[in-house]
């Protein structure tokens, strides 16, 4: 038998399922859990560069222009991380209501 919960997350689901498979969706709505992970990042490098240019360019024995090259990777590992995030998430939702579906047909069965 289904419990209440697992009612309500099929009910939830069946509304939200279509509208949360687009490419677009996912990657705004996983935004900010990637943004939470690579703006320290980012910060600590702008930190590093504007205030410690002499140990940087010390430390790192590369040019000064690379830096634009590591924030541009960032940014692309952040839109990589927020879609994949929430493409995992959709897959683990749509699991679980195929899941309910099938039990919910052998009860009626």
């Amino acid at each position: 038998m289904l419990s209440e919960k697992d009612k309500k997350f099929m009910s939830y689901w069946e509304e939200v399922r279509d509208n949360r498979k687009s490419f677009s969706v996912k990657l705004t709505s996983g935004l900010p859990m990637a943004a939470l992970f690579s703006v320290p990042i980012l910060l600590f490098i702008a930190v590093i560069y504007l205030f410690f240019p002499e140990w940087y360019t010390k430390v790192s024995a590369r040019m000064p222009g690379s830096v634009s090259t590591i924030v541009v990777a960032v940014i692309i590992c952040m839109f990589f991380f927020s879609y994949f995030r929430m493409q995992y998430k959709w897959e683990m939702n749509e699991q679980l209501y195929q899941e309910l579906i099938n039990k919910k047909n052998k009860e009626n069965s």
